[in-house]
C-alpha cells in the first residue's frame, strides 16, 4: 500500500487589497469571506477605513485588508483615506492590486493606476495584478491588457476574476496562500473580522445613505452609534432556531456638514430618513440575529471632513 503523503505545513499571512475607487475591492472581500463585512455601493469612495476579513481553511489562513480607493487627495478626509490605503501596503506580506478593464476600445494604463504602481514599487512588496469584472469585457481583450500592465510592473502573479460572480475567487485565495510564509494561523479559526458590531451597524446605516441620497450628500456623511443596548438581546425560551429572537435598541446619529444637507437627508415629512432607517434596520437585523429598534437622528457638524478635529470626533483617526 502506498504511504500517505506528508501533511503540508499550513501557511498564514496578510494581503492588502489596493486600487482605485470602485474597482470592486469590498465586493471581493465579501466574496472571499462569504459574509458582508464591507458595505458596497456603485458610488466611489465608499470604503473609508481599512477593514480586516479573515479566511481560514485547512490549508492555511489569509487576513485580507480592504482599503479605501486611492484617488487625488483633496481635503482632510481624502488624505486620511489615501494614507490608510498606502500604509496598509507597507504592513502586509502581499499586495493585490485591483484594476477593472477599460470600457472603451482603447487599452491603456490610466494615470491613476500608473501613480499607484509607482508607489507600490517604492513599497517593494510582492504584488499580484487582479483584473476584476472580467465578465464585462470580451475575453479577446484580456491577454493584451495583461501584457500592457506587465510592461509597467513586475507582478508576481496575474489573476483575472469577477468578484460579483465569484468567478476565480477560490483560485485567487489558493494563489495568495501559496505566496505566504509557512506558519500557524494568526487569528482564531472562528474570527471573521476585527470590526465591532457597532462599527458595522454604523456602516450599514451609511450604506443606505449612499443608496438613497443624491450625489452631494453621501460624501459629507458620517455615522456614529450613540446607544447600543443589548439588555434584551437574549431570545425568549422556545424561539425556533433560525428565527430572530430578543431585541437590541440602537440610537445613531448621521452627521452632515450643512443645514441644507440635513433637510435633504430628512426629506419631506421625514420620509427620506424613514426609508433609510427601514432598509438599514433590515440589514442590521440580519447581522445581529435579533429584532432591532433603530432610532436615527441627523446632526450638523460644519466642515467636519475638512478638519482634523472633525475627523477625530467622527471616528476617523
Amino acid at each position: 500500500m502506498a504511504s500517505q503523503s506528508q501533511k503540508k505545513t499550513p501557511r498564514a499571512g496578510f494581503a492588502a487589497l489596493i486600487g482605485r475607487p470602485n474597482v470592486g475591492k469590498s465586493t471581493l472581500l465579501n466574496a472571499l469571506t462569504g459574509e458582508k463585512i464591507a458595505i458596497v455601493s456603485p458610488k466611489p469612495q465608499t470604503t473609508r477605513n481599512r477593514i480586516l476579513g479573515v479566511v481560514t481553511r485547512p490549508e492555511g489562513q489569509v487576513a485580507f485588508l480592504d482599503t479605501p480607493g486611492i484617488h487625488q487627495a483633496k481635503g482632510e478626509l481624502n488624505r486620511y483615506m489615501v494614507e490608510a490605503a498606502l500604509s496598509a501596503a507597507e504592513e502586509v506580506d502581499l499586495v493585490l492590486f485591483l484594476i477593472e478593464p477599460p470600457q472603451g476600445e482603447t487599452l491603456d494604463v490610466t494615470p491613476g493606476n500608473r501613480s499607484i504602481l509607482e508607489r507600490l514599487e517604492k513599497v517593494g512588496k510582492p504584488t499580484f495584478l487582479v483584473i476584476n469584472k472580467i465578465d464585462s469585457i470580451p475575453k479577446s481583450k484580456l491577454l493584451p491588457l495583461i501584457a500592457l500592465y506587465g510592461q509597467e510592473f513586475p507582478f508576481a502573479e496575474v489573476v483575472p476574476i469577477s468578484a460579483r460572480e465569484k468567478d476565480g475567487v477560490d483560485h485567487l485565495f489558493q494563489v495568495v496562500l501559496g505566496h505566504l510564509p509557512e506558519g500557524e494561523p494568526l487569528f482564531a479559526e472562528d474570527m471573521l473580522t476585527d470590526q465591532q458590531e457597532r462599527v458595522l451597524v454604523a456602516e450599514y446605516i451609511r450604506e443606505q445613505v449612499l443608496r438613497h441620497c443624491r450625489q452631494e450628500i453621501p460624501y459629507s456623511t458620517a455615522v456614529l452609534v450613540d446607544v447600543f443596548d443589548e439588555s434584551e438581546r437574549e431570545p425568549r425560551p422556545g424561539t425556533p432556531p433560525g428565527q430572530l429572537g430578543g431585541l437590541i435598541r440602537i440610537a445613531a446619529s448621521i452627521y452632515v456638514e450643512r443645514d441644507s444637507q440635513k433637510a435633504i437627508l430628512i426629506g419631506k415629512q421625514g420620509q427620506m430618513l424613514k426609508l433609510i432607517g427601514t432598509d438599514a434596520r433590515k440589514s442590521v437585523q440580519r447581522l445581529l440575529g435579533a429584532h432591532v429598534y433603530l432610532d436615527l437622528r441627523v446632526r450638523v457638524e460644519a466642515r467636519w471632513s475638512e478638519r482634523a478635529a472633525g475627523l477625530r470626533k467622527l471616528g476617523y483617526e
